[in-house]
């Protein structure tokens, strides 16, 4: 897949050995900027798949938003935002959850700042 080298330390250190069968399919769709829709059950890596995809485009030098997650949930946006902190550790990648109940003064200085890659 031609994945960063950082990126495949981020993944490997995440405890991914061998990509699901969703993450075969999808992965290289969304590295190639194409929409993707897909269904899988819980746990088989969905996040990662559009984790990998974002961070595989991400430049860390650019210090601006990069790629836009959304989530229907808080719990699913500080999921998110977990895992793909955790995918991007070793490239330097910020992120940044902005979710309801929290402070949007704190939100707009991250993002004006460029202090997130992937929010």
């Amino acid at each position: 897949m031609n994945l960063p080298e950082a990126l495949l330390r981020g993944i490997y250190a995440f405890g991914f050995e061998k990509p699901s069968a969703i993450q075969q399919l999808g992965i290289k769709p969304t590295i190639s900027g194409q929409d993707l829709i897909a269904q899988a059950q819980s746990g088989t890596g969905k996040t990662a798949t559009f984790a990998i995809g974002s961070l595989a485009k991400l430049n860390p030098n650019m210090n601006r938003c990069q790629s836009l997650i959304l989530a229907p949930t808080r719990e699913l946006a500080d999921q998110i935002q977990k895992v793909v902190a955790a995918l991007g550790e070793f490239m330097g990648a910020k992120v940044h959850a902005c979710v309801g109940g929290r402070s949007i003064r704190n939100d707009i200085r991250v993002l004006q700042s460029g202090g997130a890659h992937i929010v």
